[in-house]
């Protein structure tokens, strides 16, 4: 769902009564195109989040901690500058579209206040967070240059200006006017009520729209010919005219018990039975976009590693074919040598200048004959000597190819399951982890960084951390998240915990910290070890041990462990499943 202009107008408000002179004590960017400003407002702190992303661009209170990269951006840094101990002097969204300005009064240099103005603008991939002094951009989250756009660039020093207003109404000019505006833009309109709303007002989503118009009309698809337009208009500026006494936010969810949207007041138009409600829509924001908004973000700067790790297992299949078919071709080394051996011992039986001879088998139980391809040009001893040299050639090769392909197999098995934990990352700590494995497997380069002076600069050794959930009688579930967190969480757990994890393929290391979990306790973590694993619910075998039979044999992969005493499970799992296991974060 798109953060649409008539559920900012809601967000609008419950800032404006929970941040209206509040002072900034902190400003962080965890997120190139995110800030998360610390506000001390009536005697409460609270996090409020901007974000200029374009897949989720929003702006809510917020109270989920994000990671903030070791050394702060630029523009952070001017941030908190131009911002830390400022008043939030006024909050407003403008024209009812999808546009918050903040006034925030705060002191320069020389102490003297005065007046910076905080676009957030919430246009999808035009989105952006602007810095505004004195009519002119002290700077913006996203540059926009004059080859990106010759209407309205974004940069430092620029005279600001706002986008360009679509020719729609704001539902507080209709409110206004009883509706005569809106009815004289709907004169010339046809088709249906929501089409018709949706291309007047501003700020209307389609399902906004849509839930409008069945609050006027009492049908889902009414057509606006068939309606009385200056009745349509008056009911629409009442509807508008009362709005804020409908706030009532709440999280739409589908059957699956997954959420879908939210909402800033129940939708008569949808199923209100799945319609639960929220203490704030800030909350309901929250909660609704932080997951989508962290994988989107992974699978973004994942990609180009998750690229890589596709061809290496592509070339490694190639690799794996060669070394099949000269294991098979090497697989002839017995007969080298029987042949060999046979003419050795009946060389007296051989005739000079033949191409063949057929020789009495005396390996054979049967008591059979060998047919041996012979070359003219040499005696039946040369011959004889001919055959063990390619035997001993043979012998080489397969030992070879046998090390060569144990090798082979080992990388797919290291790569399969670093394919498997960046489709888990959920930090850029996490995926720090996955880039350690496969640098220290030889796969990635090591990427040194550079400090002022040039010098070497060692990266950040910061630990991620597991998720943690909790299941019904309270029992705590450690769930890994890639190779290396496994091997601390199993490294780390008691002898006497639980450990699970999906048999034979590429998955979580689950602990379960219970030696005797109840059977419910039990169904969770193998619910969670199924769900974390290649096969993602669907039929997953799950092997559970106690920690004290799980052993990691020395100098193999990280993640990989041997163990005994095992049972399993077959567990079948959704997400909704998963939803409903209380926890989850790091």
């Amino acid at each position: 769902m798109p953060l649409d202009g008539l559920t900012l107008s809601f967000v609008t408000r419950e800032l404006k009564e929970t941040l209206l002179d509040g002072r900034i004590e902190k400003v962080t960017q965890p997120e190139k195109d995110m800030l998360v400003l610390l506000i001390r407002a009536n005697g409460k702190n609270h996090r409020l989040l901007l974000s200029a992303a374009p897949s989720f661009p929003r702006v809510h209170l917020t109270e989920t901690q994000y990671q903030n990269p070791m050394d702060a951006p630029m523009f952070c840094m001017l941030m908190r500058k131009h911002l830390t101990a400022g008043r939030i002097a006024g909050i407003e969204q403008l024209g009812g579209d999808r546009i918050l300005r903040m006034d925030i009064d705060s002191r320069d240099e020389m102490g003297d206040t005065g007046r910076r103005e905080l676009y957030v603008e919430l246009m999808g991939r035009h989105s952006n967070i602007t810095l505004i002094m004195q009519g002119r951009i002290v700077d913006a989250i996203r540059h926009v240059t004059p080859d990106m756009s010759r209407v309205r660039q974004a940069l430092p020093g620029l005279t600001f200006s706002l986008p360009p207003m679509q020719d729609k109404l704001s539902p507080e000019d209709i409110a206004a006017d009883n509706g005569a505006q809106l009815a004289e833009k709907l004169a010339s309109a046809c088709g249906s009520v929501d089409k018709a709303l949706q291309g007047a007002v501003r700020g209307l989503s389609p399902l906004a729209a849509q839930e409008i118009a069945f609050r006027l009309t009492g049908m889902h698809k009414a057509a606006l010919e068939e309606m009385h337009l200056q009745t349509l208009c008056r009911n629409a500026a009442s509807f508008f005219g009362r709005l804020p006494t409908l706030f009532s936010p709440c999280l739409q969810k589908g059957p699956d018990g997954l959420m879908k949207d939210v909402l800033p007041f129940p939708y008569l138009s949808l199923d209100t039975s799945l319609q639960s409600p929220c203490q704030s829509l800030s909350k309901a924001l929250d909660q609704f976009f932080f997951g989508r908004d962290r994988q989107d973000r992974m699978q973004q700067k994942s990609a180009s590693l998750k690229h890589l790790i596709k061809s290496c297992l592509e070339k490694d299949g190639k690799k794996l074919a060669l070394q099949e078919e000269e294991l098979s071709a090497s697989a002839r080394m017995e007969e080298y040598r029987i042949a060999g051996e046979l003419l050795t011992a009946q060389v007296h039986l051989v005739p000079r200048g033949v191409d063949k001879v057929s020789l009495p088998n005396f390996y054979d139980p049967d008591g059979g004959e060998m047919l041996i391809d012979l070359d003219v040009a040499l005696t039946p001893a040369q011959n004889a000597q001919r055959y063990f040299k390619r035997y001993r050639k043979a012998r080489a090769a397969q030992q070879i190819a046998k090390e060569q392909k144990e090798k082979t197999l080992q990388e797919i098995q290291l790569l399969e399951q670093a394919l498997f934990d960046l489709n888990e990352c959920q930090t850029e700590d996490d995926l720090r982890d996955v880039k350690r494995t496969l640098e220290a497997a030889g796969i990635v380069k090591p990427q040194s960084q550079k400090g002022a002076k040039g010098n070497r600069k060692k990266e950040p050794q910061r630990e991620s951390k597991p998720m943690r959930y909790t299941a019904p009688d309270d029992t705590e579930i450690l769930v890994g998240k890639n190779s290396v967190q496994n091997d601390r969480l199993t490294g780390s757990a008691r002898g006497s915990d639980t450990w699970l994890h999906a048999k034979d393929m590429p998955g979580s290391h689950v602990i379960c910290r219970s030696e005797a979990p109840s059977a419910e306790t039990l169904l969770c973590a193998a619910r969670l070890a199924a769900w974390y694993s290649k096969a993602r619910g669907v039929q997953v075998p799950v092997d559970y041990t106690l920690r004290k039979f799980v052993k990691k044999p020395g100098g193999s992969a990280p993640g990989f462990v041997i163990y005994t005493n095992q049972r399993t499970l077959i567990i079948n799992v959704s997400e909704g499943e998963i939803a409903q296991i209380s926890g989850g974060d790091a």
